[in-house]
């Protein structure tokens, strides 16, 4: 009996044994599957940030030399980085025909420039790099909505007088001019067609007045342009109210401005006149624009002779911004002559633009639901 007894004592103790064993192989292998566990947690975690440094934009290194003009963001020579882009006002009647310099110029301003005339139409363009281009215009004069543009870049207009109802522009301490200070070039047209500027005319300009050629106190405090990279582009295809534009068909019917895609090169090439407007002073390529900018636009009349100024402070306006054969309703908002002209999606947001040439046109809120895009 006391055997048996012992036998059982035995049994249970090696049982109790087992059952601790068995408690201790289980949580030691539950902490495995612990240890297992949080290992992959980590691995994840380091996938996640190899992902995330993947993700982080690589800081652009400009070429030695080169800065992005704040014209185009394209790169241009850092010389040029402090100097001020000049504003030509160039004739557009088709005696005029064919400009010189376009297709250089950074951004072109196309607005009606008088009622009369079949509400013929002017160019203002900007140049950055005005002394690399060999002859620019013709040269013609200006309106007092050019003194209310020109100054939100701290542009100098370059023009060839103009009426009586600049002269109050003139006194503005912001606005600087050059004036009928160019040169004649024996083209065989009336004299208002043959004024250009050509290479040392804007050197002496500066060298006879106390104009600064670099920008001043009234330069731009903030950029003018959202630029989006050039490695990603901005896709209008998915933006609010996005349709497909391969034609912006322009109501000015004296010149009947047209721009049309070209998928090719990504850009909305120019024609007026019923013709491709070309450059013989750039190997007669065609004007082009990777931007389309449109303003709806109210203006006055200053006179019976259609003398007229367009109403360019304002808020709230409609448009639409063109890239890359899509458009999109826009507003836009201007404050004061030295305030840029803001441009915003129907989010509210500023709208971003594409790295390139801009064209800027001021349409007519009498003639807007004529305007043309398909």
């Amino acid at each position: 009996m006391k055997m048996k007894k012992h036998v059982k004592w035995l049994l249970l103790a090696l049982s109790v044994v087992c059952l601790a064993g068995a408690a201790g192989c289980g949580s030691s292998e539950e902490e495995e599957a612990a240890d297992t566990f949080s290992t992959e947690e980590e691995i994840v975690a380091e996938d996640t940030e190899t992902e995330e440094e993947e993700e982080e934009v690589v800081e652009e290194v400009a070429p030695e030399g080169m800065y992005r003009s704040e014209l185009t963001n394209e790169w241009i020579s850092e010389d040029l980085k402090d100097q001020r882009p000049i504003a030509v006002m160039v004739d557009n009647e088709k005696t005029a025909l064919p400009h010189y310099g376009l297709t250089q110029a950074d951004i072109v301003y196309e607005m009606m420039n008088s009622t009369k005339n079949g509400q013929i139409t002017r160019f203002m363009v900007l140049i950055k790099d005005y002394d690399s281009i060999d002859q620019i215009g013709s040269v013609r004069s200006v309106r007092p909505t050019n003194f209310m543009i020109a100054p939100e870049w701290n542009a100098i207009v370059c023009h060839d007088g103009g009426p009586f109802y600049i002269n109050t522009f003139l006194e503005n301490d912001y606005v600087d001019h050059f004036s009928g200070t160019f040169s004649r070039v024996d083209n065989g047209k009336p004299r208002e067609f043959t004024e250009y500027i050509l290479p040392g005319d804007m050197e002496k300009n500066f060298s006879n007045s106390s104009v600064d050629r670099n920008y001043n106190e009234y330069a731009p405090t903030e950029a003018h342009f959202q630029f989006a990279s050039e490695s990603n582009p901005v896709d209008l295809s998915e933006a609010a109210g996005s349709i497909a534009c391969t034609l912006v068909d322009l109501p000015f019917p004296h010149n009947e401005s047209e721009l049309n895609y070209d998928e090719a090169s990504g850009t909305y090439l120019y024609s007026e006149y019923g013709s491709a407007h070309v450059d013989p002073g750039n190997n007669n390529e065609q004007l082009a624009f990777e931007n389309v900018i449109l303003q709806k636009m109210s203006y006055s009349e200053l006179d019976s002779n259609g003398y007229m100024v367009w109403n360019c402070l304002a808020t709230g306006m409609d448009g639409y911004y063109i890239t890359n054969g899509q458009a999109i309703p826009i507003t836009w908002s201007k404050i004061s002559d030295t305030d840029r002209t803001i441009y915003y999606d129907m989010s509210g947001e500023e709208i971003t633009i594409n790295t390139g040439k801009t064209y800027i046109g001021f349409v007519a809120d009498e003639v807007w639901d004529q305007l043309v895009i398909e």
